[in-house]
């Protein structure tokens, strides 16, 4: 097959593509290929991938078993209806509902994250005969209406209709925006729970570790007096492990670092690696015991698609045999101790924020005040944008929201190449001092 010029290639995309979350205009980088950690444009410069793409690239590009599995699979065939049984869906299966541990039982396998929380969404509703659904304002669970609405950052503005009704949110246990305690958070938490009505609420959503906004941990005690909370009013608890899954800190999924169990978990991302489009939801045996003689009401044709399936058995597979969530929780050490430097450094950083490799840097104008490098919801000088740009001119591949750098780099990485890789933030973290200061 004949490959295009960069100049063919971004002249079709121009013309063609419609890119997410952006105006029509813009001017991306033509990817050529992707070895390892690093991907490459069509002019030979590297990049060190530091956001995994979007935290999802866990194994990078050259993860040859998931590569192989999909390849055997198109021997036997490409894709069956979902209502069909085969070896691929039924050994993934299997596995996630044994990653999860003993409360779980069954998996409903869709195409991403933002229809697993659909399919999640739906269950919650039906199973509960409840109509509201609480979640977080620093949160994102997909661009779907219901994903969408569940979201509780600026992206859900568009999707706010009076069709989609009964999505309430509250405030994150941000310790460092907003202070206090897990205790704190969880007494506003149930007051407000007491003006909605228990008995009218279905289910709290809420990422394990709050992903794309931040990498917002979760103070101790915090997850467990939510599920306190939860089963208290008989609500459902729906745990968002579509970033903080498969190992990205350091275990099979964000909330186990907590010791609880929610009902229902989404996934998506790591399950695959992005070698082919994979998400889904575990559910718990009551909820299983709930559909024994019910219908669920939810279908998508690529459900449990027979390549995904085959990638995401692969790919979990590979996550055993070469002990990487075990590397993950070691090499988070590192990376902890080099964003702490930065943070010590500059004083445009104002909070440092890591679990295993999920971290978060987060930009101030002013550390005394905390005052955020960029207003809430609005960025009208690109300056998160022109701070991207100086990390790509430097091989460094990130993304973040509002004022935050989000790193979080393919669990594959080694020491070296992740210490490698911190020259060129240091650098950008500089010239942000500066200006600053300036």
């Amino acid at each position: 097959m004949s490959r295009l010029s960069k100049d063919e290639v971004l002249a079709l995309d121009r013309q063609y593509n419609q890119h997410p979350w952006l105006p029509g205009e813009v001017s991306p980088l033509a990817v050529a290929k992707g070895e390892g950690i690093y991907f490459y444009d069509y002019d030979g410069n590297r990049y060190a991938d530091m956001s995994c793409q979007l935290s999802c690239s866990n194994l990078g590009f050259s993860a040859d078993p998931i590569k192989d599995a999909v390849r055997d699979q198109l021997e036997d065939f490409a894709y069956v209806a979902p209502a069909h049984a085969f070896e691929a869906k039924s050994r993934l299966a299997e596995k996630l509902v044994h990653l999860a541990g003993g409360r779980f039982a069954k998996v409903f396998f869709t195409c991403g994250g933002s229809d697993a929380n659909e399919a999640a969404l739906n269950m919650a509703r039906t199973v509960t005969g409840r109509s509201k659904i609480l979640s977080r304002y620093r949160s994102y669970h997909g661009s779907t209406l219901g994903s969408g609405n569940i979201s509780g950052d600026p992206r859900r503005w568009s999707l706010e209709t009076p069709a989609a009704n009964g999505f309430l949110k509250f405030y994150d246990p941000y310790v460092y925006r907003r202070g206090g305690t897990a205790a704190d958070s969880l007494v506003q938490l149930e007051e407000q729970i007491q003006y909605e009505g228990p008995a009218e609420i279905a289910a709290v959503f809420v990422e394990s570790v709050t992903g794309a906004n931040g990498v917002i941990l979760p103070p101790d005690g915090y997850l467990q007096g939510l599920r306190s909370l939860t089963e208290k009013y008989g609500i459902l608890l729906v745990c968002d492990e579509v970033m903080a899954g498969f190992g990205r800190t350091g275990k099979a999924f964000g909330f186990q670092h907590w010791g609880i169990g929610p009902d229902i978990i989404s996934f998506a991302k790591g399950v695959t690696c992005g070698y082919v489009p994979l998400g889904g939801v575990i559910i718990s045996q009551p909820i299983a015991d709930f559909y024994r003689d019910k219908v669920f009401q939810f279908g998508l044709t690529y459900s449990g698609h027979a390549l995904a399936c085959a990638a995401g058995a692969a790919t979990l597979q590979y996550y055993e045999d070469h002990q990487i969530f075990e590397r993950v929780t070691a090499l988070g050490q590192v990376l902890g101790e080099l964003l702490e430097e930065q943070k010590i450094k500059h004083p445009c950083v104002g909070d440092v924020r890591y679990l295993g490799l999920f971290s978060a840097v987060e930009l101030v104008k002013n550390r005394r005040t905390r005052e955020p490098l960029v207003p809430y919801g609005r960025d009208p000088d690109g300056v998160m944008k022109r701070i991207f740009g100086l990390l790509r001119q430097r091989g460094f591949s990130a993304y973040g929201r509002e004022n935050n750098i989000n790193i979080t780099p393919p669990l594959i990485i080694t020491e070296s190449e992740l210490r490698a890789a911190f020259p060129a933030l240091d650098d950008v973290l500089g010239i942000i001092d500066r200006e600053v200061e300036g």
